[in-house]
This record gives structure tokens, sequence and C-alpha cells, in this order.
């Protein structure tokens, strides 16, 4: 007798295609799958009984297997629900024995066929049985023409117009690799296994050595890269188990990387995110586990704080293996990091350990040379830092000169990393290097030199009023270098609302003005002129005030362009004029300095 669903089928087709798998291929899986729930639902009642699925590829499509089985009123019952899982509640087992949660695997198959064929014999008696299933929402149940010999499952399918590779000898046969290659059952396609009777990290192997070379190659025949490392996860809570092999390059840490995560041995996807903490973008996994729930698509893992733990132990698992590394093969660990560091150094910032094997092992750019920063103490018990690359190289030899120790933390996580050392070491001090660290080494002029420079001051700073920067003769070392443009934080702000505030409509100009005031006099950019310099005493004396002026300007741009500073369009002007001055004042005739 014909029956019908009780939903649109062809709807229900749509959306599965369309917005639950990702293609046509995950039919393959829920074949595999449902096989394979019914080995493991008949070996709970036998578990003598034979567990076999056999793929036959062809004109059409024939899934064999040795599993328990429908009988006629299961067929109806469970074959023609849409959205109950017969396992869980049919069958009376626990979730987690089984693959299969939601009772929609079948209906992947009209995505690739307008017909399907489940011909069934029950374990627990009864005659074979044939249930058709339509696209069009039909379907029907009737005795077989003949017995199957065995209890057990064939389900037929036959290629919709268009979709006739999909079920052709090659394209099955490397889906059943892909999805069903790690199965605790055999599986063949046309009579050729495709699965493999033991997980790859569970082997047995003759000695250490040959276990790593032979995961290693199984990593390089997944992933396309030889592995740094190999790294052995175990997350019993979560039924989970694998490896994880380090890259042997660095990558973006933006682009998360996915790993190959089995669900009870079937492939649940090749590129799974949110396995791991973020900061471990530095490997890639592969692993199989019991207890973590998939989504409805059974393309991904659903997040729930089992997930989350998980996630945490396979971080600590990571981590152990660095400190395991920096003690024991201290080498090695910084070959890892010349490629890793932004990984280990954004763990660093809230991770103890982590924070040990950065400080003693990652160098970083200071004004003395690469040091790490547990070398860099010894020396430096305060450790001062600047906040850009470009502001450390501008001052980095001024302030070796003084005996200032300077770390660049311009490179991400850097600073962070730094503020976190007296936590190792409560005896230091970490320190932003403000200008007014340098200008108060640097040595002032005497008071008679200082009187000499007054009108030359007054006259520069006239010059560079509309720069809103502060002239300060100074000596310092090394003499080679004739002018620093010194700018504190808090002059920085000030001069990005000030340029904000005349940017603005009338109205938020207003506002802005009412949220912020100008910077103190004290606090402006300063042009500290060294005085050790041999150009710069020479530009104090000259007697032409015109020509002074120049000097001053050029200084000035020079300095800016020196510490990497942003030149704005006045700055720009400036030191345009002073260049094409200069160049006008060599070419006079008969006139020298």
């Amino acid at each position: 007798m014909e029956r019908t669903f009780r939903v649109d089928l062809r709807g229900v087709v749509d959306l599965l295609s369309r917005h639950l798998y990702t293609g046509p291929r995950v039919y393959v899986r829920e074949l595999l799958q449902n096989a394979v729930d019914a080995i493991a639902a008949r070996r709970l009642v036998d578990p003598d009984a034979p567990g076999t699925v056999d793929v036959v590829a062809g004109e059409v499509l024939e899934v064999h297997d040795s599993g328990i089985g429908l009988t006629e009123d299961e067929v109806h019952e469970l074959l023609a629900t849409i959205g109950r899982s017969s396992k869980r509640d049919d069958f009376g087992f626990a979730r987690h024995e089984f693959l299969g949660q939601f009772g929609i695997g079948l209906l992947s198959c009209f995505l690739v066929a307008d017909q399907v064929r489940v011909t069934t014999r029950s374990a627990r008696g009864g005659p074979t049985i044939v249930w058709t299933g339509f696209a069009d929402g039909r379907y029907t149940v009737t005795p077989a023409d003949s017995e199957r010999p065995r209890p057990g499952t064939t389900v037929t399918l036959a290629p919709r117009r268009g979709m006739e590779q999909w079920l052709g000898a090659p394209v099955v046969t490397e889906l059943a690799t892909a999805f069903g290659g790690l199965l605790p059952v055999p599986v063949t396609v046309n009579g050729r296994a495709v699965s493999e009777a033991e997980l790859p990290w569970r082997r047995r192997y003759a000695t250490p050595h040959d276990r790593t070379a032979a995961l290693r190659a199984y990593g390089e025949s997944l992933f396309g890269f030889t592995p740094f490392d190999v790294i052995d996860l175990r997350v019993p809570q979560a039924g989970l188990s694998g490896v994880a092999f380090v890259l042997p390059v660095a990558v973006n840490p933006t682009e998360r990387g996915g790993h190959r995560v089995y669900l009870r041995r079937m492939l649940l996807g090749e590129n799974v995110p949110d396995l791991l903490p973020e900061w471990a973008f530095f490997v890639r996994c592969v692993v199989d586990t019991s207890e973590l729930r998939p989504t409805a698509s059974r393309e991904a893992l659903y997040d729930d704080d089992l997930l989350a733990d998980t996630r945490e132990a396979i971080g600590a698992q990571l981590r152990d293996w660095l400190v395991a590394l920096s003690a024991a093969q201290p080498s090695r660990l910084q070959q890892f990091l010349q490629v890793h560091h932004l990984g280990v150094k954004a763990l660093a910032v809230h991770d103890d350990a982590m924070l040990g094997v950065v400080d003693r092992w990652w160098p970083m750019e200071t004004n003395l040379g690469p040091r790490t920063l547990a070398e860099f103490r010894r020396t430096h018990p305060t450790i001062r830092y600047t906040l850009t690359a470009a502001q450390f190289r501008e001052l980095a030899a001024v302030a070796a000169a003084q005996g200032i120790g300077l770390v660049n933390g311009g490179y991400t996580y850097d600073v962070e990393i730094m503020k976190r050392v007296p936590e190792l070491d409560p005896a230091v001090r970490v320190l932003h290097l403000e200008p007014a660290d340098l200008t108060t080494s640097f040595a002032p002029p005497d008071p008679v030199t200082a009187q000499r420079l007054r009108p030359f001051v007054a006259l520069a700073e006239n010059l560079l009023g509309p720069q809103r920067c502060a002239v300060v003769p100074r000596t310092f070392d090394p003499p080679e270098v004739p002018a620093l443009y010194l700018v504190s934080r808090a002059a920085v702000q000030a001069g990005e609302m000030t340029a904000a505030r005349e940017s603005a409509g009338d109205l938020w100009s207003g506002v802005l003005a009412g949220i912020d005031g100008p910077a103190p006099a004290d606090d402006r950019p300063q042009l500290v002129l060294n005085l050790a310099n041999p150009v710069v005493r020479r530009i104090t004396e000259l007697p032409d005030a015109n020509l002074t002026g120049l000097g001053v300007q050029a200084l000035y741009g020079q300095a800016l362009l020196q510490g990497h500073h942003p030149l704005h369009a006045e700055d720009s002007v400036l030191l345009n004029h002073a260049l094409l001055g200069l160049l006008e004042w060599t070419v006079r005739p008969g006139e020298g300095a």
C-alpha cells in the first residue's frame, strides 16, 4: 500500500542541499554512517556478529552492510519519519554509541538520486522487506522477490540525470576512502579495501623512531608538508586521541587553520575550526573523538562546554611540549621560535610557563643588539622600551650613548610580555621611554653659551611657530646625530585632537574643544639640537639670520625624516623651502659661509 511522507520532501531536500550540507559528496558519508551504526547495533545484541560494508559502484550504486536490519514495522516508522534519530529513540541505545543523531542522513541520497531503494532483513527475525522512497514524497513497502541470505541492509541508488559522476567508481572510491578510511569495520569499494584496521597513531612500531617517521609521512600525505615535529594528543573526557603536526614554515596568525576531525572514526571534516586555542596556529591536527558533539550537518563540532574544555586541554599539551623542548632540546626550540615566535609570544602574555620560555630563549631587538630579556636585564635592571620600531631606530644609538638600555616594543606582544617580566623578577622595572628620560641626561649649555644662544633659540622657535615645536640646545652623544625630534604621548594626543578640531565642522569642533584643552607649553614637541655636532655649532654662529633660519628648518626636516615621523603638509612646505633656499644660497656668485 502506498503511503506519503508528512512533509514536503522536495522542500526538505532543497533545504539540505542549499543550507545544511556543503555538497552532494556527503551522501557517501551518510550511507557509510548508517551501515556502521547498523553493525554497532547488531553487535550490542550479538558481539560476534560479522561487520562488513561493501560498496559496489557502477551504473547504479549499492551499499551492503551486515548490520541489524529492520522489520516491516521499523521500516514504516523509521525510514518515513524525518528528523527522528532511530538509533536513539527506537533501539533504546545511548546516543554516543552511534554516529547518527538527527534522523535525516538517508535524505542526503536525494541530492544525487530521485529514488532510494532499501532492501533489509532484520537480525531479530522476519522476512526481507523492500522500502522505496521517491523524491516527490512517496514511498512504498513491499516484500522482496527473494530472501537475503543473511541479516543486513542494501541501499541502492540510480543517479539522477546529470549526477552520474557522483555514483561512478572513481568518485565513490575517493569519497569512501576519505570518509571511511579509519572506520573500525572493513569497507570495500568494488572489492578493494579502503579502510584501515587501526588508527595511525595507535599502531605498534618496532621503535619510537619508526613511529615518528611513519607519523611524519602520514602528516605529509594529509597536509602536504613535512612536520617540524609530531605531538601526541589525548583528552579522555572527550574520548579524543590524535596527533598535532607542527608546521615547518610561518603562517598568517589571523588565518585560523582547520583540523582533520573524525567522530568515532568517521571523518567529520577536513578543515574543522575551533578545536585549538587561537594562539596555536602553528599546528595542524588529526584527531578522533567519541564524545564531542557534531552539528546537524555533521561537518563541524558543536561549540559547547566540552569543546571548550577540550580546546584548553589540547592547548596545555602543546604548551607542555614547548616547555619540554626548551629543557631537553634548546637548539630545536630556537629553530621553532624563529618560525613560530608569534604564537608562543601570544601564549606568554597570559601563561607563566611560556613567559619563562620567551624570557630565556626569544631574542628581542635592543640597542645592545639581539638579547633575550633574561640576558638584557643582567646589565639593565630597568627595561625601557619604545612603542614603535620607528621611535626605537631614532633613539637607540642616542640612548646607548647615555648608558640607557632600550628595547624595541614595536613588535606584536613584546610590550605586554615586558610588562610581565617583574612577575619573574620583582627587582626589574619596566618603563616606557619618554623624551624627558633622554633630555634629562643631555648636558645643557653653560651659562655663557646659554646667554649667547638666546637670540638663536628665539629666532628658531619663531620660524617653527606653526609646528608648535620648542627648540632645545643640548650636548649629547653620539655627535654624529645633529638633532632629535622628541614628542611625548601627551603631545601626540594633543596634536591629534587639534587636527580633529580643525577638520571638524562647527558643531563637532565645539564638542572636541570642550573635552580637551591645548597641550601644556612644556609638553610641546622638542627639536633638540646637538651642540656636539659641528654643523649645528656653525648654524648657531651664522651672522645671516636668513641663512640661520634655513639651517634650522633643514635640521627640523632632517630630524622628522630620521625619526620616521609623519610629514604634515606644512612640514613638507617648510622642508622644501629650506632645501631650495640652501641651494639658492650655495649657487650665489662670490658668496660663501
